[in-house]
């Protein structure tokens, strides 16, 4: 039976009456999916002055990793904002919810780098992570020629590239040693797919009725991302593993020690998936000394903010977002007057 739930904001709820909703996701439903048009990113180009480019860096096996880089016309020393797009780690690529770093583009005269990592279940296990963490890499080599202040780079994502953006963070700040390497100036995680495990109360509730990303899709997502190392994830998932285990670069919460992380904002829905996880994550980063925002939208389900931007919630939550960046970028850059 599944146990009571947090209901929906009611403007979201009307909007959300009108989108077909899913429960469960395998591969043939999978392969429809991705054969839909991808996002249309020149009409969110043409009534801005930018200048963009595409580059295509080589991952740890040698693979192409496309990245496309949008760059105020005449852009100095300006922030980046280097995007990982959602899609459940199996969909999605660069332009996807890519509205949303480009709001910030305008507000900052921030440079946008988004990453199109390769997606499970034909790339599995760290390639993800390692495929943005090589992106990040390229980013500050490239950091002059870019018109980027390397100290000035925010990681970001939404869903699951905001899981990918905490574990880039966190590659950044192991391999780095006594520093983050390349520096993270702030990670900025919405609705971030954190926890392989999904045994959490809000998974429980959002389980057995359609939604736009139940307990059961997020079980094929990272069976698809991890294969053999999720054991059996029919039925209950117990977070049991055979083989070796898995990485917390890949599945964040994992992370015994979340300290020295870079200044963190993590924003959810009271009524998705990932809310108990997400405000975990801010609470054990709390706990090692560290600097995170946490916002739980009441009656938000997942992404909607990225589905549905012009409802009153959604609003809120993107300017709350933009306000937080301004606070962490601070006068360094030239923030307009809302």
């Amino acid at each position: 039976m599944t146990p009571a739930r947090p209901g929906l904001d009611p403007e979201l709820r009307e909007l959300l009456a009108d989108m077909p909703l899913m429960s469960q996701l395998d591969q043939e439903m999978l392969a429809q999916l991705r054969r839909l048009p991808s996002t249309p990113v020149e009409p969110l180009l043409a009534h801005r002055q930018v200048d963009r480019r595409e580059v295509t860096v080589p991952a740890l096996d040698g693979a192409p990793i496309p990245m496309s880089i949008f760059k105020p016309v005449g852009a100095v020393a300006a922030p980046c904002v280097y995007w990982m797009h959602g899609g459940g780690m199996v969909m999605g690529d660069r332009f996807s919810q890519i509205d949303i770093p480009l709001e910030w583009l305008d507000r900052f005269g921030a440079v946008v780098v988004s990453v199109e990592y390769r997606l499970a279940p034909e790339a599995t296990g760290t390639a993800l992570v390692d495929d943005c963490y090589q992106g990040l890499l390229w980013i500050a080599e490239h950091a002059a020629e870019l018109g980027i202040d390397p100290a000035r780079i925010v990681v970001a994502g939404a869903s699951a590239g905001g899981g990918l953006a905490a574990g880039v963070t966190l590659l950044a700040r192991d391999r780095g040693a006594s520093r983050i390497d390349p520096p993270i100036a702030a990670q900025m995680l919405i609705c971030p797919m954190l926890d392989h495990r999904n045994t959490s109360t809000s998974s429980r509730q959002f389980s057995g009725e359609p939604g736009v990303w139940t307990r059961e899709m997020n079980e094929f997502g990272w069976r698809c991302v991890l294969g053999d190392l999720t054991g059996d994830l029919t039925g209950d998932l117990t977070g049991d593993l055979t083989g070796d285990e898995v990485s917390p670069y890949v599945s964040p919460a994992l992370a015994d020690d979340l300290s020295g992380l870079p200044a963190t904002y993590i924003d959810t829905g009271s009524a998705e998936v990932f809310r108990d996880e997400d405000a975990d994550y801010a609470t054990r980063i709390w706990a090692a000394g560290g600097q995170a925002e946490l916002h739980v939208w009441a009656g938000g389900f997942h992404g909607f903010d990225a589905l549905y931007p012009q409802a009153r919630i959604s609003a809120t939550a993107r300017r709350t977002r933009t306000d937080w960046l301004a606070r962490v970028l601070r006068a360094d850059c030239p923030v307009e007057e809302s």
